[in-house]
């Protein structure tokens, strides 16, 4: 696929981006190049291979889930504008 400058005006346009009309065929170039290189990925046979999640094979550490704070509710109500039954009124904002 070619990318001519028309297609960067109109992409620029859709991004609301302002570009200089000098770098228009930096630009254009950039794209087809990215496009190319898209292209080269398309074509790699793939067949066997399963996906993953990340590149590396490593997992996040986790912390162990445990309570560090004490339960504040009754505190956060009493200061609250408006509540019920343990849940905070907000105004209604949709009809």
């Amino acid at each position: 696929m070619s990318i001519e400058r028309n297609d960067v005006l109109n992409a620029a346009h859709l991004a609301r981006l302002g570009i200089d009309d000098n770098d228009i065929e930096d630009f254009t170039q950039d794209l087809a190049n990215i496009i190319s290189l898209a292209d080269q990925m398309q074509a790699v046979d793939t067949t066997g291979i399963e996906p993953m999640a990340h590149p590396m094979d490593a997992t996040q550490r986790l912390r162990a889930d445990q309570v560090t704070e004490t339960n504040q509710r009754d505190h956060f109500q009493k200061i609250a504008p408006a509540t019920e039954n343990g849940l905070y009124l907000v105004p209604k904002v949709i009809d």
